[in-house]
């Protein structure tokens, strides 16, 4: 009984070094994967066991041969236990750092509905507030001489027609979302589809004394669905006109590159903070000065862009957004048809 004491207290003293070694390694390699740590926890499990054989046998008295075979039979069970640790390490880090980009994606979508809660609640408040007003003074006839009531009128239905717009992006942005869009592609020309959005653009750049240029020539064929194509062009010319000040310049261009097409509308807002451009097709986005609307003028609930990005992508093609000099560069680009 006493030499089994013994054997065990030697046994136990070579693995407790052994493990204090390797409580010190995993200390030091706290800040690596995963997978390391695993290994390394592996690693001095079998480190101790091969100790306190070591121990044991020289306390024995083993002869050489007796230790080499109990030396080769824990080497075999080493390596058939590292290498299990290594695969399963390998996928336990791969699904730790799949959970966690997961919940971080939870958190941006969580925080992205907040936001656009949180925007569309303004945007409908404010013109809401402004009918309620309106209409209120027409019921109790605070003002009823022909033209303040003719311009009632008329206010009433801009707001009724900018809360529709909003309550339409709004649809299709839960469209794109909920994967319901159902695209009917088919040979859309570029150019038709540009002096569409350009004829229904120049009124309000006209009020805002904004030049709309497009090129003359050069206009491609795309693979689109035409009703979402003129959508993404027509959100990307407002943008750019409610963005860009009095007397500036939205340029309209296109042409091809490889088996893809592009489109480029730039403007003169004076750019856009770099620190936005990652996040500026993000919904309810606003930033810092390029993206807030003025006083006075047409929110759009920060939606329009994340609806461009949305039907792109729905498209197959892809929209990026740079600075150039005195503004910023939006581009599509849709694969040809």
């Amino acid at each position: 009984m006493r030499d089994l004491a013994l054997i065990f207290a030697a046994a136990l003293a070579a693995a407790l070094g052994v493990g204090l070694l390797g409580a010190l390694t995993l200390r030091l390699l706290r800040h690596r994967s995963i997978t390391v740590h695993v290994c390394v926890l592996l690693t001095v499990t079998v480190a101790a066991v091969v100790a306190g054989v070591v121990v044991v046998a020289q306390a024995m008295f083993l002869s050489p041969h007796d230790l080499q075979v109990v030396l080769l039979t824990v080497a075999a069970a080493a390596v058939v236990s590292l290498g299990v640790g290594w695969y399963f390490g390998r996928r336990l880090a791969v699904a730790a750092v799949w959970a966690a980009q997961a919940r971080e994606r939870e958190r941006r979508v969580e925080k992205g509905r907040r936001d656009l809660v949180a925007w569309v609640s303004h945007d409908l408040r404010t013109p809401l507030a402004g009918l309620r007003a309106m209409a209120e003074a027409l019921e109790d006839r605070v003002v009823d001489d022909p033209a303040t009531v003719a311009e009632y009128h008329t206010r009433i239905r801009l707001q009724t027609d900018r809360m529709t717009r909003l309550v339409d992006d709004l649809f299709e942005l839960s469209r794109i979302n909920a994967g319901a869009l159902r695209l009917t592609l088919s040979a859309v020309p570029l150019g038709e589809v540009v002096s569409d959005a350009l004829a229904g653009t120049a009124p309000l750049a006209r009020a805002r004394r904004i030049r709309l240029v497009a090129a003359e020539s050069g206009w491609p064929t795309v693979l689109a669905s035409e009703p979402e194509l003129a959508r993404v062009v027509g959100n990307l010319l407002l943008n750019a006109v409610h963005y860009t000040p009095s007397d500036g310049t939205v340029r309209v261009d296109a042409g091809c590159e490889s088996d893809a097409a592009w489109l480029a509308i730039a403007d003169t807002c004076g750019g856009i903070p770099e620190h936005d451009l990652p996040r500026l097709f993000d919904v309810a986005f606003r930033g810092e000065p390029a993206r807030t609307p003025r006083a006075g003028g047409e929110g759009s609930g920060g939606l329009g862009l994340a609806i461009v990005r949305g039907l792109v992508e729905a498209h197959g093609g892809r929209v990026d957004v740079q600075n150039v000099v005195g503004g910023c560069r939006f581009v599509v680009r849709l694969p040809t048809a």
